[in-house]
């Protein structure tokens, strides 16, 4: 017999196999058996130059960026102080003085 873990949610252990998949028939919790390769590898966020960034890091844009929905424009040079690193298409989340909070995209910055 197949030793299955127990199910991460409810702790059952009556665990089954369905595919690439755990399923626990008590909670319908369902899970991957294996993590996906994205999942194993840490995504690293460079800017422009090809500088790694981490969170906290300060940046400049290196081009004016217009403001989705907005007649506001984030100038080039504009110094950006304490970023953070996110998952999605836009990877920075940062706050820009007389604009707000933002997400932009690291190919527009420039580590300082």
């Amino acid at each position: 017999m197949i030793n299955l873990p127990n199910c991460p949610k409810c702790k059952s252990e009556y665990t089954y196999e369905d595919g690439d998949f755990l399923v626990c028939p008590e909670c319908a919790h369902e899970w991957n058996i294996k993590p996906e390769e994205d999942e194993l590898e840490e995504k690293i966020t460079k800017d422009a130059y090809g500088t790694i960034l981490t969170n906290g890091d300060t940046v400049t844009v290196i081009k004016d960026l217009k403001v989705k929905g907005s007649s506001l424009v984030v100038k080039g040079g504009t110094k950006i102080k304490n970023i953070r690193i996110i998952d999605g298409d836009h990877d920075i989340a940062c706050k820009i003085d007389g604009i707000g909070s933002m997400d932009l995209k690291s190919e527009f910055l420039k580590k300082i």
